[in-house]
């Protein structure tokens, strides 16, 4: 019987929660799922010049808000470093690594012949096989690994296949500084082992570290792990991802305003792919969720597609849920607080009345919140350049004449009743209906865009929308 699958996400404390990193707990997370395993997390704080705990708080938040539980409590890599000491221990006890006293003008005296040589930088192994007790004065030894100096070390990757590594091109690397501290390439087989990893899956700039660590299991006598190895993410040009294309912090998309469910969706299709499915659920994604479906090639971040996936998330959702969504955002988003404070219950009732037309138009909750704006202006409402292009003389002159039929309304205030009216009223000119409803659109929202006119007739009520039409009509 094979054992319950279990992956890690492990990022470093020294920053905010990017995309790429979100996309590589995304896959952990899904292939946890699909297998009923579990994901663990591991903070990977060791650089502790660079770490903070306030990295450490964005990454966990950035993780919460995109619905990515893990299982048990975070581990500390940096509280692990007396384990990670005791098997380098065990290794030198082995005969598997040993101390090396090498001062740093021997070293630089070995880069400076490799470089003479046209090769690349390798430690020459001389204290590998010497007795500490050759060891000179003054120096404090790092341990290095006994690495294999003939053949080759084999990585055989889920996404990238069988990899082949020269072991002359590995040398004895370090595990334990100087200093006594563990180095992150030993520190995190050390972590992985004890966790009882199963699957490590990340990004392929990891590949050359795989063959590394992979010494460090065999030396060990450790099973490896199944590793994944996934391309980065690059930008609609081919490049490296960088700010101007989304390398941004998992905070910046949720003050842009998309839905988690939404981000999800498009990150998993950034390099997996499930037949010809764009829109997926996330029960979808768990239950379809294969590492081998994941492509070698370089996936590429494009805006318009995650708006894209984002405005089909929102029309999917939900009136109401949609709505409490919009007000647990509001802190996060652009203009959010303003509006946050305007929002009395009748307000949001307005809101969830008037969320069908909004969500028909908007991509992201801060064009939502755009959109909305019309619902909770004061007046007389401030009108934007094209709004007041719209009302020349004639336009209102037009509104004088569609006020009437509106205010002569006896039965129930709705889209229906009001569209009746002023239809009647376009029957009874020589005018379209677009000439009727621009300049209406205009006043009641200030705006040249907006949900259905009538709509927006239906949902501001009889006072108030005969209030606005009255000061822009004549």
């Amino acid at each position: 019987m094979s054992k319950p699958v279990v992956t890690r996400f492990a990022p470093s404390p020294t920053g905010y929660l990017h995309i790429g990193g979100a996309r590589t707990a995304l896959f952990n997370w899904l292939y946890a799922r699909h297998t009923g395993g579990k994901m663990l997390l591991r903070i990977e704080d060791t650089d502790r010049e660079r770490s903070t705990e306030a990295a450490t708080a964005a990454i966990l938040d950035g993780l919460s808000w995109l619905g990515l539980d893990w299982d048990g409590e975070p581990v500390s890599q940096f509280a692990r470093a007396e384990r990670h000491r005791a098997v380098a221990e065990e290794l030198v006890a082995k005969g598997q690594a040993y101390y090396c006293y090498a001062s740093q003008a021997e070293l630089e005296e070995m880069r400076e012949k490799a470089r003479a040589e046209g090769r690349p930088p390798r430690y020459d192994g001389r204290w590998r096989d010497r007795a500490p007790s050759e060891a000179p004065a003054g120096i404090k030894p790092v341990v290095r690994v006994k690495a294999p100096r003939e053949g080759e070390t084999v990585v055989h990757d889920k996404v990238q296949g069988e990899v082949r590594f020269p072991n002359k091109d590995l040398d004895d690397f370090i595990i334990l500084r100087s200093d006594g501290g563990p180095t992150y390439m030993h520190a995190v087989v050390v972590d992985d082992h004890d966790m009882g990893v199963t699957h490590i899956i990340r990004g392929d700039d990891h590949l050359t570290n795989a063959a590394r660590q992979t010494i460090i299991y065999q030396a060990m006598g450790w099973e490896v792990p199944v590793m994944a190895h996934i391309p980065l993410i690059h930008g609609p040009d081919g490049a490296k991802l960088s700010k101007r294309h989304g390398a941004l912090g998992v905070e910046a998309y949720r003050a842009m305003g998309y839905l988690p469910e939404a981000l999800r969706n498009y990150l998993a299709r950034l390099g997996w792919s499930h037949g010809d499915d764009e829109i997926m659920s996330t029960a979808d994604m768990i239950g379809w969720f294969e590492i081998e479906d994941i492509n070698k090639g370089a996936a590429r971040f494009d805006f318009q597609k995650l708006e894209a996936v984002n405005g089909v998330h929102m029309r999917q959702t939900a009136d109401k849920d949609l709505v409490d969504i919009l007000l647990a955002s509001l802190p996060y988003l652009e203009g959010g607080a303003e509006l946050a404070e305007r929002l009395d219950e009748d307000k949001k009732a307005m809101l969830l009345a008037a969320m069908p037309g909004l969500k028909e138009r908007a991509k992201t909750l801060v064009e939502l919140i755009g959109s909305a704006g019309y619902l909770f202006a004061e007046r007389p409402l401030a009108l934007d350049e094209k709004a007041q292009k719209i009302l020349s003389d004639d336009a209102r002159t037009v509104l004088g004449g569609a006020l009437g039929a509106l205010e002569a309304i006896s039965e129930p205030w709705t889209a229906e009743s009001t569209e009746a009216a002023v239809r009647a009223y376009v029957g009874e000119t020589d005018l379209k209906l677009g000439a009727v409803a621009q300049p209406l659109r205009a006043a009641l929202t200030g705006r040249a865009t907006s949900p259905g006119v009538f709509d927006v007739l239906g949902v501001l009520g009889r006072d108030e929308s005969l209030g606005r039409i009255r000061d822009q009509a004549r």
